[in-house]
C-alpha cells in the first residue's frame, strides 16, 4: 500500500454557539475517529468547514490537531485558498506545524484553464518539502481536474494522491487505470454511498464525511474489501447508505453544504461527540425537528441502544 491510505475521514470542526472553534469538542472528534481505527485524518477539508477559517483560526486548528494526534496517524492539511500564493501561504504554515501532507484544489473564483491549474499546483509543490495531494471537488471550485491533467501532474511527480469528490466514477477508474504502475500514488473516492464499488475498481482508500458519525463502520468496510470479502462489505455499505440519508434530513430549508455537515455535526452531538451542532455562518444549523429525525436514522442503524 502507499503511504496515505485506507479510511482518511475529513475532520468536522466543532463550534460553540457563538462561533468559535471548541477546541474540547475537537480533541474528543479526533479521539473518537483515532478509536474507529482510521488511516489518516485530512483536517481543514470541505466537511471542516475550511474557508470559513480565517488565518490565524486554521493556523490553531492544526497545531491543536498535531499536537492531540502525536504522531499516531498521518495528518493531512487542506490549504484550500482561491489563488497559488495564497495556497502556498497557508501550504508553508502547514508545512511547519508538522503535518505529512497539503491538500489542494484547483484555483477558483478566478477562471483559469487547465494548463494553468497545471502551474498551480507546480508551483505549491516547488514552494515545498511535504507532498502535494489534489482535490477534485467541481461543486465547490467549478473546476474540474481532468483526467488528462491528474495524469500527467501524477507522472511528473507533482502530486503523490488524488481525493476525488467530483462524483465522475468513469474518469476516477480510467485515472486508476492510467495510474496502475504508479505503485508510489494513490487515489481516494470522497464518497460515502459507492465505496465499495471504488475499491473494488481499485481505489486505494476513502476520504468520507459519514465517517466522522461511524468511523468503525467504514474501517469495517476496509477491511472487508481487503480480505476479498465483497458481500460483506455491501452489506455494511448499504447500512452506511441509510445512515447517509441523514444529508436530506434538512433539505430544502438549508443548503446542501449545511444540510450534509449540519447533519453529521447533529449526530455527532447525540451521540456526545460534540456539544453543539452549530455551523458557521450564513450556513444554517439544524433544528429540533431534524435533529430528531436524524436521532431515528441514527438508531436504526444500530449506533444508539
Amino acid at each position: 500500500m502507499t503511504t496515505f491510505h485506507g479510511v482518511v475521514p475529513p475532520v468536522v470542526t466543532p463550534l460553540t454557539e457563538t462561533f468559535e472553534v471548541d477546541y474540547e469538542s475537537y480533541s474528543r472528534v479526533l479521539e473518537h475517529l483515532i478509536a474507529g481505527g482510521v488511516h489518516g485524518l485530512f483536517v481543514l477539508g470541505s466537511t471542516s468547514e475550511v474557508i470559513f477559517h480565517d488565518e490565524a483560526t486554521r493556523r490553531r486548528i492544526l497545531e491543536h490537531t498535531v499536537k492531540v494526534v502525536n504522531g499516531r496517524l498521518p495528518v493531512l492539511a487542506g490549504v484550500i485558498d482561491p489563488t497559488t500564493d495564497r495556497v502556498i501561504g497557508h501550504a508553508k504554515t502547514a508545512q511547519s506545524i508538522g503535518v505529512d501532507a497539503v491538500v489542494v484544489t484547483a484555483p477558483f473564483y478566478t477562471r483559469t484553464s487547465q494548463p494553468e491549474v497545471i502551474d498551480h499546483f507546480r508551483y505549491v509543490r516547488e514552494a515545498l518539502d511535504v507532498p502535494v495531494i489534489a482535490y477534485d471537488i467541481p461543486v465547490c471550485v467549478h473546476t474540474k481536474l481532468e483526467r488528462k491533467t491528474t495524469v500527467a501532474l501524477a507522472q511528473e511527480g507533482t502530486i503523490a494522491g488524488l481525493k476525488d469528490s467530483s462524483g465522475d466514477d468513469g474518469n476516477f477508474r480510467y485515472c486508476l487505470l492510467d495510474l496502475g504502475d504508479r505503485r508510489d500514488f494513490f487515489l481516494m473516492t470522497g464518497s460515502e454511498i459507492v465505496v465499495d464499488n471504488a475499491l473494488q475498481m481499485g481505489a486505494h482508500g476513502v476520504v468520507p464525511g459519514l465517517a466522522n458519525v461511524d468511523p468503525a463502520g467504514y474501517v469495517r468496510l476496509w477491511n472487508h474489501a481487503r480480505a476479498g470479502d465483497w458481500v460483506a462489505a455491501r452489506k455494511e455499505q448499504e447500512r452506511l447508505c441509510r445512515l447517509f440519508e441523514m444529508v436530506w434530513v434538512s433539505l430544502p430549508r438549508t443548503s446542501a453544504g449545511s444540510a450534509g455537515v449540519g447533519a453529521f455535526k447533529t449526530a455527532m452531538r447525540r451521540l456526545g461527540v460534540i456539544a453543539s451542532n452549530t455551523m458557521a455562518r450564513p450556513q444554517r444549523t439544524l433544528n429540533a425537528d431534524e435533529a430528531a429525525t436524524i436521532e431515528t436514522i441514527v438508531r436504526s442503524v444500530g449506533l444508539l441502544n
